[in-house]
């Protein structure tokens, strides 16, 4: 999955040649390996190079706070949404739609890496929910939404209804 997503992030970026992948280890950690210097493992560091291959750093953050942020978001990524078990899922989601709460995009009023990789990372898990257990993560489906019509974020993933079309009656309530 993660080259995959690493793949859809250089058609984003518009990168025009795509880099060679390798996998490592039993948890099929990414590897880049670069033309002149070491080897690049982990998903957030070569996803974070890539931004800076295309020159995009407002996709790291605009601020130093920002940036934290987004590390911070793309670390949780790997770190909890990555062997996310179906006990796990109504917590991961639970607090993902509370920090939401307020907020249009991860890292404030501007889209980032965070949320193009958190994307990447709950759309399976939004894909098994059903329309009522989406309802009640109202912040992460609108947030969910908004980055899936995102141009040029849904490469290789299909698109998920994520609300019920609500039928009004002609009386008013």
């Amino acid at each position: 999955m993660a080259l995959r997503e690493l793949s859809s992030l250089e058609k984003f970026l518009g990168l025009k040649k795509p880099n060679k992948y390798s996998t490592q280890g039993d948890k099929k950690v990414p590897v880049l390996q670069s033309n002149n210097g070491p080897a690049l493992v982990g998903l957030v560091t070569i996803a974070c190079h890539l931004v800076k291959e295309a020159k995009r750093p407002e996709l790291l953050g605009d601020s130093a706070e920002s940036r934290a942020v987004v590390q911070q978001w793309l670390e949780h990524r790997v770190t909890k949404l990555e062997g996310c078990t179906k006990e796990d899922v109504k917590t991961v989601l639970k607090d993902f739609n509370l920090y939401l709460q307020d907020k249009v995009y991860l890292a404030g009023n501007q889209f980032t890496l965070a949320d193009i990789f958190m994307y990447y990372g709950i759309h399976s898990l939004i894909v098994e929910l059903a329309i009522q257990e989406k309802e009640q993560y109202m912040n992460v489906t609108r947030w969910f939404d908004h980055i899936q019509h995102y141009p040029g974020i849904r490469h290789h993933l299909p698109p998920v209804a994520v609300l019920r079309n609500r039928i009004y009656t002609g009386r008013h309530h």
